[in-house]
């Protein structure tokens, strides 16, 4: 009856840097869903660049040339895949919407620049528009109010666009943290529970997710670990590995083991998990 052919974003590419920055409520807006509705632009911003096939971005005879480059560049970065089309005046190329057969599900579902960051598929088109990512992996947990301090400072490293990936807590050490932000705004939680701390009984019998769930083991904490990607403009990775080398625990605190982490004082929320942990 019907077939799904391209996704396409249209950008505001003159409000685009400002509404990724500012992070406004959706609320503020007036384009919530309802009360409960606790989502933000950049959220949604986010989202639909790292899901479509092609991005048609407006206004763009209202930029100069240094700008036209931001944007294109943040995009790029976003979604390496997607096909970039600078309009102005509304005028769009027909042929590079329609009948593209550009659209396939499980290719947009790992297509975000984060993660193909994090699986070491570094993009390096995107360092000629002065984007640059990196990954910071470490298998030590983070003294968990160390971590907080830097999560809540003020980023001091260029201008960070999207940053995402799995964070391990010492007085949670079972459960995986999840950190996301694009722009202005960040939220953390909790993922789930490490395969290291499932019985190997319970994983999936398939081959290809159990080879999955091997192929980052180390043991002796299995797939417990810190695994962060960064992406922005004018980083310097140095710098940040280096202030999150700090936030975990030193050699002499993980030799303390499991009863000395959970006396750690610990500032993030309940995750509601804890007490199965």
């Amino acid at each position: 009856m019907a077939r799904l052919d391209t996704l396409v974003t249209v950008v505001d590419g003159v409000n685009f840097p400002r509404d990724l920055r500012e992070a406004a409520d959706l609320r503020e807006k007036g384009e919530h869903l309802g009360e409960d509705d606790e989502r933000n632009v950049a959220d949604l911003l986010v989202d639909q660049v790292e899901f479509c096939d092609v991005l048609l971005v407006s206004k763009m005879d209202l930029l100069d040339d240094i700008q036209r480059q931001d944007v294109i560049g943040m995009l790029h970065a976003l979604n390496p895949d997607a096909v970039i089309v600078p309009i102005s005046e509304g005028r769009v190329p027909l042929d590079q919407v329609l009948n593209t057969g550009r659209f396939d599900f499980e290719r947009a579902s790992l297509a975000p620049g984060w993660l193909k960051e994090m699986r070491g598929e570094h993009v390096p088109e995107t360092e000629e528009y002065g984007i640059s990512s990196f990954t910071y992996s470490a298998r030590r947990p983070f003294h968990p109010a160390r971590f907080h301090a830097f999560l809540n400072r003020d980023w001091d490293n260029g201008k960070l666009l999207r940053s995402k990936g799995y964070f391990w807590l010492a007085t949670r050490p079972r459960l995986a943290g999840t950190w996301s932000q694009a722009g202005g705004i960040a939220h953390h939680g909790v993922a789930g529970f490490f395969w290291k701390a499932v019985p190997e009984h319970n994983w999936p019998d398939d081959a290809e997710t159990r080879a999955f769930i091997r192929e980052k083991w180390h043991e002796p904490f299995g797939d417990m670990r810190q695994e962060l990607v960064f992406i922005g403009q004018g980083m310097d990775p140095a710098h940040t590995r280096r202030a999150l080398d700090a936030c975990l625990l030193s050699e002499d605190e993980t030799r303390a083991g499991l009863e000395y982490w959970r006396t750690l004082p610990d500032p993030f929320p309940d995750w509601g998990l804890e007490e199965a942990s």
